[in-house]
């Protein structure tokens, strides 16, 4: 079917049935990147990367905050979005957590013991001095953050989203971000979950619902026109 060749042609297409695409078909439409649009990286922290590329299971009770090789398949189409979108001048958001012994957890994984440099950017991914770097408690950086002023102070209508988790704290994001009125564009190769499976299902309701998924390189073209 012609909806399931296009705007269904993504990381879950083999996951859903013919009666599945049916029900979401009042959905389909045009994907695309906003007028004026932000970069926003959503927890490339060190913790994440903790473990080298290994399989999530294999760490997650050491780690359990790591998404293993999942984090490390996702590096260099991470840095290619990120050199696209520094090429055309877009702003680049960076959100990581808050690290105080105090903090409020984000999510209800139990508790380990973390240091200040797991908050820290991953190196890859580094930020720029004229990068900018929220800091977060909860799983959504439109709580508690700057980040809703900095993108209307800016004139910002969109936001290009990588970064983890999926069905966490992007899923969380997209979901903040749509409620407040701004067009987002998640980057399918640039986000990542530590489990396959939460993030196919959950990248496939993100979007139909509140983002447009799209392949990288669609979105390097994108941008390139801006």
């Amino acid at each position: 079917m012609a909806h399931k060749n296009l705007f269904e042609d993504h990381c879950w297409r083999d996951l859903y049935s013919e009666e599945d695409y049916t029900v979401y078909a009042p959905y389909i439409r045009e994907t695309l990147i906003g007028k004026k649009p932000a970069v926003l990286t959503i927890y490339l922290y060190n913790l994440v990367y903790k473990g080298e590329a290994r399989p999530p299971h294999e760490i997650t009770k050491e780690l359990s905050s790591s998404c293993g090789k999942y984090a490390y398949e996702a590096i260099v189409p991470i840095v290619k979005l990120l050199a696209a979108g520094r090429q055309a001048g877009l702003p680049i958001y960076y959100v990581t957590g808050l690290f105080s012994p105090n903090r409020v957890r984000s999510t209800r994984r139990a508790k380990t013991a973390l240091t200040e440099n797991d908050y820290e950017i991953y190196k890859a991914s580094s930020p720029q001095p004229e990068d900018v770097i929220i800091r977060k408690e909860r799983a959504s950086s439109f709580f508690g953050t700057p980040l809703a002023s900095h993108l209307v102070q800016n004139g910002h209508d969109s936001l290009i989203v990588c970064g983890e988790s999926t069905s966490d704290c992007v899923r969380s994001n997209v979901v903040d971000a749509y409620s407040n009125g701004f067009h987002i564009s998640v980057v399918e190769e640039c986000v990542f979950d530590r489990n396959e499976m939460a993030h196919k299902t959950s990248l496939f309701d993100l979007h139909h619902k509140y983002a447009d998924a799209m392949n990288l390189s669609k979105v390097i073209e994108s941008i390139k026109k801006h």
